[in-house]
This record gives structure tokens, C-alpha cells and sequence, in this order.
């Protein structure tokens, strides 16, 4: 019987106006939830490192273990080594991997994170069985998605609405869950993973600095990202109609009360002993 593999088609690519996402995320600001469980020894697995600034921050936490960062796309492997030899850290190594079938022995790490992933695969529930299977008996499984229905802003704006719309249709077009952190607990749940602890947190965008950053790779992603592409080549919207809705989050992230916040679920999953 063959493995599965992965049927999605990752929504964003990795054009810079995503990577401009990407490397701002932290341990600290995107994986919080798991801190406070890693202990100096660990070996970890990451999924889905894209550029690798989680997976170096890891890293750095576990000294006397080791990380292993995967990703589905082998060209944005390069741009994570660099991240990790820029700061010097010897405790790393990056592969591609598909989450669906992991290439590793059962019971091999004792954390298997992924931020931002099972939004993005075919098969999520069978992912996280595979998380499962390669962590050790009492390690994490530790999962972080975002829910962009439950994505919030002011002011109102109907190009932001038809923004969320239309993002919404492209990513389920593509195979995917933009929903996914509202899913996450039940997909473990059916996954065969019992002792889960659910929890969420948000990233909020509110100073003019943080305005101006996350309104503009917005706008930028929609119109020159693989995003842009599959959108236009699926026929869910135009060149006009991404013109539009790049105009609005520039509008939006222009006014002086803007405010944005992303609603993220967290899991943490404890393999049984």
C-alpha cells in the first residue's frame, strides 16, 4: 500500500512579500505555548520551517539537543540554513518532508511543532497521526493555525471583506482549510490524540509601524504571489478585482484608528507513555 502524499497546494508561495511574514516569526511570538514544556535535551522535528526563524529560536532553547527543520518546498531550505548558520548554530538540520509520510522511525523525537501548517495540507487529521507516530511516548505534539474567519479589523471596509472572501474560497480551492484553528482540537481528537490541551493567542496590528507592515505585504501578496497567480488561473477574481482589494488594505492600513487581529488555536498534545 503506498503512502499518502500531499493533495494540497500551498495558497502563498514564497515570494518576498510572504517571506516578509515568515522571518518575523519568532518562538516567542508564534510558538509561546510550547516554551515552557522544552527542556535543554530535546530533539525536535519542525514542520514546515519555510525560512527557519522558529525552528533557529528552538534551536537556541535546547542546546544540548538538536532540531530538525522540514519543509514541503525545497528552494526556501536554503534560506533556513542561512538563518541558522547566521547565528551560529550547530544543533540544526534542515530536509524536505511531506507531513503526510514522514521519513523518520516511529517514537524518534521528543517534539514534533508545526506553525501554520495544517491549514495547508489535504489530509490534516492523517498529518497529525503522522506527528503522533514519530513522537516518543510522553513527548508534544504541538500545532498552531489561524483562523481567518474569525480574523477581525476596524475600520469596516468592504475591499477587506471581499479580501477575506475571496482568500477563503482560494485556499479551500487549493485543497486547504483557512478555518483550521477552529478544527484543530477536533482534528487531533480524531487523529487518536486524547490528552490535548487547547488554548489561542493573537497577533495584533495596531501602531502605525505594525499598520503599514502588515497592510502593505498584504497588499504586495496580492498582487504578486503565487496567491496572485493561482487566484487569477482558478478564476476567482480578476487583475481589476486584485487591484481592488490590494487598494483597500493600503486604504486600511493607512487611517490612524486601524486595528487588526489574528485569532490563533494552539494544541498541545502529550503522547501516552
Amino acid at each position: 500500500m503506498s503512502k499518502p502524499q500531499e493533495t494540497a497546494v500551498y495558497t502563498h508561495g514564497h515570494h518576498e512579500s510572504v517571506l516578509r511574514s515568515h522571518t518575523w516569526r519568532t518562538a516567542a511570538n508564534s510558538a509561546a505555548y510550547l516554551l515552557g514544556s522544552l527542556k535543554p535535551h530535546m530533539k525536535i522535528l519542525d514542520i514546515g520551517c519555510g525560512p527557519g526563524t522558529i525552528t533557529a529560536d528552538l534551536a537556541a532553547l535546547v542546546p544540548d539537543g538538536h532540531v530538525t527543520g522540514v519543509d514541503h518546498a525545497p528552494g526556501i531550505l536554503d534560506q533556513a540554513r542561512a538563518t541558522a548558520a547566521e547565528r551560529g548554530l550547530t544543533n540544526i538540520g534542515f530536509a524536505v518532508a511531506d507531513v503526510h509520510a514522514l521519513d523518520y522511525p516511529d517514537d524518534t523525537f521528543c517534539v514534533v511543532h508545526a506553525h501554520q501548517v495544517l491549514q495547508h495540507v489535504g489530509d490534516p487529521v492523517q498529518a497529525l497521526r503522522e506527528m503522533r507516530r514519530v513522537t516518543r511516548p510522553g513527548g508534544f505534539i504541538a500545532v498552531r493555525d489561524s483562523d481567518y474567519a474569525a480574523m477581525t479589523w476596524h475600520p469596516a471596509s468592504q475591499g477587506m471583506d471581499d479580501w477575506l472572501d475571496l482568500y477563503r474560497r482560494v485556499a479551500r480551492a487549493n485543497g486547504g482549510e483557512p478555518d483550521a484553528g477552529r478544527r484543530l482540537k477536533s482534528w487531533a481528537l480524531r487523529a487518536g490524540l486524547s490528552d490535548v490541551t487547547a488554548t489561542s493567542s493573537t497577533w495584533t496590528f495596531a501602531t502605525p509601524d505594525e499598520r503599514v507592515w502588515w497592510s502593505g505585504l498584504w497588499a504586495d501578496r496580492t498582487l504578486a504571489s503565487a496567491y496572485a497567480e493561482r487566484t487569477i488561473e482558478g478564476g476567482h477574481a480578476t487583475a481589476e478585482q486584485l487591484r481592488a482589494v490590494s487598494d483597500a488594505w493600503r486604504e486600511w492600513g493607512a487611517q490612524e484608528d486601524a486595528w487588526f487581529a489574528v485569532l490563533h488555536a494552539e494544541i498541545l498534545c502529550r503522547k501516552g507513555v
